[in-house]
């Protein structure tokens, strides 16, 4: 759990460690010895082991050199460190910012200890048409991206010297537009088969990247933009008509409704509550909260309060218990 700087009365304290301590005893219950702190020895079960990151021969003994969770892979024993930086591996789903532009390719800022770089190669063109990338492309580069822009991609290969190569070559990839980027430390996002979520219930679009960054945001339709053209292009008449009862932002599509606006306000709150009390997050645990606070009838703001902290604390254990006993 993170140092929650909020002021909690004493009934809440003892509600809130009773809670906390609930889940330590059934995490400790479902994987004994998988948490160690330095120097702490790792319990062997077999001959002919591999050390991994994490691990050093002690008198014998298999011992922890760094905090974190024993994971163990056939022979191979390493310590998983809490609270690292992000680690990337091919096939991640990230989120980035752009940084600079520069020839054939952009830089973007991904929670890495080096910028990633997305090729232009490797990017879908705005048509939609698999081409080779000419010197017009290159000139228009800032027309598909520029300084500070969200970017959706996928992790492509890693090099030797560390840096990381992008590629978004799918309709689901590519800018974000029309709402809100949360971190949260890396460790809390599990790498998973689906990261790209549609929440219809509330019409938000919910990206939980691999580093730690997070898109919450009005839900776009994946969409040609030949087709989009196509169609603008036949309503036009009827547009130029209408022009002046428009508003502008409607006009150039920025516009996102108040009750969207109030959704990705309530999901962003339910996942700074998860992050601060160092809780996995997950598409079903946010969801859960979401659906808590609307329970409770709270207001946006009310949700980081400390109260719901404390509830959403004892609700998580409430979940845990349950899943165990259907085991």
């Amino acid at each position: 759990m993170r140092n929650l700087q909020l002021s909690f009365n004493q009934t809440q304290k003892v509600r809130l460690e009773k809670a906390l301590e609930r889940l330590e005893s059934l995490s400790s219950k479902s994987n004994p010895n998988s948490c160690v702190t330095v120097g702490d020895t790792i319990p062997v079960y077999e001959d002919g082991i591999l050390k991994g990151h994490g691990t050093s021969d002690q008198k014998g003994e298999l011992a922890a050199t760094v905090c974190g969770v024993v994971e163990r892979i056939n022979k191979l024993i390493y310590v998983r460190a809490l609270r690292a930086r992000y680690k990337p591996e091919t096939g991640d789903i990230v989120i980035g910012r752009v940084i600079e532009v520069v020839p054939k390719r952009w830089k973007l800022e991904i929670n890495f200890t080096q910028d990633a770089i997305l090729m232009l190669s490797s990017m879908n063109l705005p048509d939609g048409i698999q081409r080779r990338r000419t010197a017009v492309d290159e000139l228009n580069m800032r027309s598909i991206f520029t300084e500070n822009d969200l970017v959706c991609a996928e992790v492509r290969s890693s090099q030797g010297d560390g840096s990381l190569q992008l590629q978004a070559r799918n309709q689901k990839y590519g800018k974000l537009e029309r709402g809100q980027l949360l971190t949260v430390d890396p460790y809390l996002v599990k790498r998973r088969k689906q990261h790209f979520h549609h929440l219809e219930e509330y019409g938000i679009d919910l990206i939980i990247g691999c580093n730690g960054y997070i898109w919450i945001g009005e839900h776009v339709e994946a969409r040609d933009k030949m087709v989009v053209d196509q169609g603008s292009n036949s309503e036009q008449p009827i547009a130029k008509c209408d022009k002046n009862s428009m508003d502008l932002d409607e006009q150039d599509g920025t516009y996102t409704p108040r009750e969207a606006r109030e959704n990705i306000c309530r999901i962003a709150n339910a996942i700074r509550v998860l992050s601060r009390l160092g809780f996995n997050v997950t598409v079903e645990v946010i969801l859960e909260t979401v659906n808590l606070s609307n329970s409770l009838n709270l207001d946006i703001h009310d949700m980081l309060g400390s109260e719901f902290y404390v509830l959403v604390a004892e609700s998580e254990a409430e979940r845990r218990s349950l899943s165990k006993r259907k085991r």
